[in-house]
Order: C-alpha cells, then structure tokens, then sequence
C-alpha cells in the first residue's frame, strides 16, 4: 500500500500545479455538477464530496477545511465527525494525526467515538438519571447502568446540516442540529450550532452553542484521538503531555466521579511538568486499575481567567506539538484503554490499544447529580457557549 506521506505529497504537488495553470482567480467548485467528482480545489477551497449513504438514503458529506500550508481536516456532516487531519512534521512530512475510518460503515457499526462531537451531554451521569426542578429525568442506559455520550443516538449519530464558509479566521464550517424535546430522555428542545474553523497557523477553533425552550443540562465537547506519530501502529505512550491541573476526579467502579476532589502531587495523574504519556500509565494505584489506564477528568487551573492554554503534548521524535486552549473548568484525558485491535484503522491494520488519547474539553463528569460541581444547566433565554482551540504546529 502507498505510503501516506508519498501520497500527500503527489496530492500537494498536483494541486499547486493546477492552481498555476488556472492562474490566481477565486474559488472553484469542489465537485462535478453531474457526477459529484471533487475537482481540484484552490488551496483555500473547501472541498466537498460524498461519504456515502445511510441506511435511510441520506446522503453524507464530506467537507475538507484546508489552509495555505497544507494543512487539511476532513469532516463529515453525520456526527461532525474529523475523519482525519493530515500535518507536517518537522522535516515537512504530512501525516494524518487522528483516528477514524477510511469509509463510512465502520461509523455505522459502533465506533469508541472516533471523531464525533458529543452530545447533549459528554461523559457520564450516574444511574442514567437526574433531577431539574424536583423533576426526575430518565436516560438511556448505554455504559452499564450509567449514561454516556448523550446516550444510544446521542449528536455524534445524527446528521447535521452543514454551511462551509471562508472568512478572515480561516475555513469554517457551521453545523446545526436541533434536538427534540424528549430526545435520548434529555427535556427541551435544543438549537445546537457548532463551528469549526482552521486558520493560517493550524488551529482548530471550536464554538459550541445552545439555546433550549426549557430547563435542561448541556455539556458538549469534541472526541478526536491523537497520535502525533502520524504512524496508527504506534502507541501514544512516548508523547510527552503537560496538563496545567493540579487536581482530578477520582472515580468509582463505573467510572463515575465519587465527589471528592484530589490533588495530582504524588500520584500518577501528575502532569503539571512535562512527563510521557507511559511512564506511570501501568502504576501500581486503584485509580489507574479501574480505567486500564487514564480515563479521568482533570481540573484545569484558572477557570475564572476563562479561554487559556491548558494542555501540550509534543511527540518528541516527529517534533508535532498539540496545544490545547479553552475555557471549559475540565477536560477528560483518555488513553485508548479500551481499543483492542479489532477497528479497522486508515491505511491496513488496526488500533490496538493505546493508539490514540483524547482530550475532552468540559464540564465534570455526572454534574447534573453533584450539586458541588460547576453547573450544566440551561435555562430559556439563556445562551450555552463553549470556547476551545487545539493548535498544532512543529518544534
């Protein structure tokens, strides 16, 4: 099979010699009128392709936000899920950085979440249950006796409508959903809109927005995993992660939070210096048993300084460095612990375990039962917002 890296670079050098011939004009359509085949794209374009079909005939799409640098970010409508993202590394080789799938059926099947965006609520609530008001609400039970992800069709599952746009940030995509009253258990309709927009300096930068017609509880947040590697075979374990958190939620036998907050010094969940994903994710502690691994929501320093940087990691041999930016109290870090090589990854072969973390950006897990958390609810009139950024560039 070709290396991904040869073909990223017949696939930059065929469109810049295109660009010339086509000389400096705006943008051109990404696809045939008649056959939906993507033509070659002005490097500021955004692409549009199909996906393939549901089971119910709709169509999905894929959208490729790119930049003058030739960085590019794949998109599909059904989930908002990232397909891929494809960076330099020191020496200017271009890989693609983030699990997923190469077509759409494996996205049908039931996927750890490759991608998606979650909603209405990332993580977990205890019991699949929670009061607003003195009324109980009643969720779907899809992890145990606990809900998860927004429940059994949470947002990643559902087709968003998507408006591609270029502006002076960079490439953006707008999606839209609204949630039904009702849905997944969750009271209120829900107006959800979420943007990203890549820019000139290899960000990605996410607004999420809510507007319901009734109290509810909302906590969005975006589930790509990483491997700076570029090489999926590879286990994150030699990245090296700095957290600006010095404490964490430690959790019970379902990975719910028990309450307490602790603090990070002394224990594993120490990364307020720089320190390889590996070197205690094995450790002798209850914590890390009860996850196979990390799979805990971190407490981020200075929540009232609100959007700041919170996380690096850099992965030293390819000299990629993601930095991570919000304004969310927490973010849920998370190691792959339960990939066991039967997903099929892009490329051949599969993801094994611990081929890919992700950095979950949100409010505390179970905080619709934990009075003692920072608020999830969302009440008429009000706007939810939600501000994070995951910046990548080389050292």
């Amino acid at each position: 099979m070709m290396d991904r890296t040869f073909k990223q670079a017949i696939r930059i050098s065929l469109c810049s010699l295109l660009l010339l011939a086509a000389g400096c004009g705006g943008p051109k359509k990404d696809a045939d009128a008649a056959g939906g085949i993507e033509q070659a794209p002005d490097t500021m374009a955004i692409g549009q392709q199909s996906f393939g079909t549901l089971p119910d005939g709709r169509e999905v799409t894929r959208y490729s936000l790119r930049n003058t640098s030739g960085m590019e970010i794949g998109v599909i409508n059904l989930g908002g899920i990232i397909t891929d993202w494809t960076a330099p590394d020191a020496s200017g080789n271009y890989e693609d950085i983030v699990l997923g799938f190469d077509n759409l059926e494996p996205y049908l099947d039931g996927n750890p979440y490759f991608g998606a965006l979650i909603g209405r609520y990332g993580n977990r609530i205890a019991g699949g249950s929670f009061s607003l008001d003195g009324q109980a609400y009643t969720l779907a039970k899809n992890n145990g006796e606990n809900h998860l992800h927004g429940g059994v069709k949470g947002f990643d599952k559902v087709l968003w409508q998507a408006e591609p746009r270029q502006s002076d940030a960079g490439n953006t995509l707008e999606l839209t959903y609204r949630s039904p009253d009702g849905e997944e258990g969750y009271p209120g309709n829900l107006d959800v809109k979420v943007t990203y927009t890549l820019s000139e300096a290899g960000e990605l930068d996410i607004l999420y927005e809510a507007k319901t017609d009734k109290p509810t509880v909302v906590n969005l947040t975006q589930h790509s995993y990483f491997n700076l590697s570029g090489d999926f075979s590879r286990p994150i374990t030699d990245h090296m992660l700095t957290l600006q958190a010095d404490a964490y939620l430690p959790v019970d036998a379902g990975l719910i939070p028990t309450g307490e907050i602790r603090p990070v010094a002394g224990t594993p969940f120490d990364f307020t210096q720089p320190k390889t994903i590996g070197a205690e994710i094995d450790a002798d502690n209850p914590q890390i048993s009860l996850g196979g691994g990390y799979d805990h929501c971190w407490i981020l320093n200075g929540p009232d300084a609100g959007f700041r940087k919170v996380a690096t990691v850099t992965h030293p041999p390819s000299g990629r460095r993601l930095e991570v930016f919000t304004d969310e109290p927490g973010v849920q870090f998370y190691t792959g612990n339960f990939l066991d090589g039967t997903l099929p990854a892009k490329g051949g072969g599969t993801y094994a375990r611990r081929s890919g973390f992700c950095l979950e950006t949100q409010h505390y897990p179970d905080s619709p039962n934990q009075e003692a958390f920072p608020s999830v609810r969302l009440d008429p009139g009000e706007t939810y917002s939600s501000h994070t950024k995951f910046k990548l560039t080389t050292n």
